[in-house]
């Protein structure tokens, strides 16, 4: 080779004190972690549930598949479809998705790096053509020496927890949603059978009421009365059926398929799911380990304290070991002979001197946000128990009320039979009918809702104790692009 090109060999220092610098920074890197480490908050928590419970603590609750103890196949299959293939669901595994990777990413810092390069010229001076090929081989690393980067990872790590956790949280509000309007949506259903079935009834007492008319035994008063009674139960049954079907679009969408897509699965009606009851609560501590939404608070506090050791370490010195190696041939086969080799290898040190407070500040500012986050966790906490206290006494309450309309169905129902043969023998006037079958209808009618809001605060205190799907987190559902018809969703 050339002299010049030998003579361009850089040697910084010696190899024997670059490995004992080596051992000593990574020595120093090992054993320095600024920034406080997180420990999991101690809250005081009430003991047992307010009203609505009994005097002693209840088991834990049973949250595993809790929507199947309304004994519903159907709005079991829905719940399994929902899952697979609602768009929330997908989005909140596309997070996880995102998470994890930025976990990996992070962690990448801890370890070195090294890029390779390669590049050829040809040229021509002087009418001689020359060619000359290089190959060269850079590599850094940058030393943890404060535990900046561990505390980036501890952050990152925190952050696919609460990645995670959020998939949980939406699943619990799907399972949730689409139990609510399932129980809805067989509520309108029976509503709806027993309008119909009401109004017929009525349309044969305003045929009687008129046969006696026509008898001179009712009044043409009467007739009137009794045929706008039938049209105005009647009148009742287009708004039922139009919020029967704002239900059932809203489960089809909830299971990610068109709004019209379970019109024909659900026509045929069924009873409104009733839950077996009475349900353990457990003791309020445990909706720390439950609730996926209290849960995800604490994920979020944890991480923001991971990241004020990461602006604390940005304040004081760091370090980095630097080489690379590069060669350079007339011919590709020099490269590795005959060539011209250069290499350098060293430490750099950078020590933050005047920075007008800007990296105090940082640390200020982490330390705000981390104590923003520990608020948003008592917030959470606090409006977890508000939600299970709200539920036990709504679902007490409403089973007590059920009961009261059950009794007042039956006397109606006893007083409206009696009516009318009374009114059939000239022994009572038609007001009593019309007074007896308008009570009837409203006392069925106000049953069948108290069945649905049963169901329905069941399935809110379900919610409420952070019940949801208990099966194993797939987030690798992919969004696959396609040419002709755009992106879209992987089908299970």
């Amino acid at each position: 080779m050339p002299d010049g090109q030998g003579r361009g060999l850089r040697r910084r220092t010696s190899l024997p004190r670059l490995a004992l610098l080596l051992a000593l920074t990574t020595a120093l890197g090992g054993c320095v972690v600024v920034g406080p480490d997180y420990q999991k908050p101690n809250l005081s928590l009430p003991t047992k549930w307010g009203s609505g419970t009994a005097s002693k603590p209840s088991k834990p609750p049973e949250l595993s598949q809790w929507w199947r103890r309304l004994g519903d196949p159907m709005l079991d299959e829905l719940v399994n479809e929902a899952v697979a293939g609602n768009l929330d669901v997908a989005s909140a595994k596309a997070s996880i998705r995102e998470a994890r990777a930025s976990y990996r990413q992070t962690v990448g810092a801890l370890f070195p790096s090294a890029n390779g390069s390669a590049g050829a010229d040809r040229g021509k001076s002087g009418g001689y053509v020359s060619n000359q090929f290089q190959a060269g081989l850079d590599a850094s690393w940058e030393l943890d020496l404060f535990g900046g980067n561990k505390r980036a990872v501890e952050a990152a790590r925190y952050g696919m927890d609460a990645a995670e956790e959020e998939l949980r949280a939406t699943l619990l509000t799907l399972i949730g949603d689409v139990a609510t309007n399932y129980v809805s949506a067989r509520g309108y259903q029976a509503r709806i059978t027993l309008a119909k079935r009401t109004a017929a009834s009525q349309r044969e007492t305003a045929a009687i009421t008129r046969n006696k008319f026509e008898a001179g035994g009712a009044t043409a008063a009467d007739v009137a009365t009794a045929e706008g009674q039938a049209s105005s139960t009647e009148a009742g049954i287009p708004s039922l059926e139009a919020a029967y079907a704002e239900t059932v679009h809203r489960l089809s969408v909830l299971t990610g398929r068109a709004p019209s897509a379970l019109v024909d699965r659900m026509k045929a009606p069924k009873p409104v799911p009733a839950p077996r009851l009475p349900i353990p609560t457990g003791i309020p501590a445990d909706v720390l380990t439950a609730r996926p939404d209290v849960r995800l608070a604490e994920a979020q506090y944890a991480s923001a304290t991971a990241k004020i050791g990461q602006a604390e370490a940005a304040r004081y010195p760091s370090a980095s070991l630097t080489g690379n190696i590069g060669t350079s041939g007339a011919k590709l086969g020099d490269l590795g002979k005959g060539s011209s080799i250069s290499w350098s290898f060293g430490p750099s040190l950078t020590v933050p001197i005047f920075n007008a407070g800007q990296l105090k500040a940082a640390v200020e500012v982490t330390q705000a946000q981390r104590d923003q986050s520990f608020i948003a966790y008592q917030a959470a906490v606090l409006s977890a128990l508000e939600d299970v206290e709200n539920a036990i006494v709504a679902l007490a309450q409403e089973r007590i009320r059920s009961g009261k309309l059950a009794s007042a169905a039956r006397s109606y129902a006893e007083a409206n039979r009696l009516a009318s043969t009374l009114f059939q023998a000239g022994s009572s006037s038609f007001l009593d009918v019309l007074t007896a079958e308008r009570s009837l209808y409203s006392a069925s009618d106000a049953r069948i809702e108290s069945r649905v809001a049963i169901a329905t605060d069941y399935i809110a205190l379900n919610k409420a104790l952070g019940g949801g799907w208990d099966g194993a987190i797939d987030s690798s559902r992919p969004v696959i692009v396609d040419k002709r018809t755009g992106p879209h969703l992987a089908r299970p």
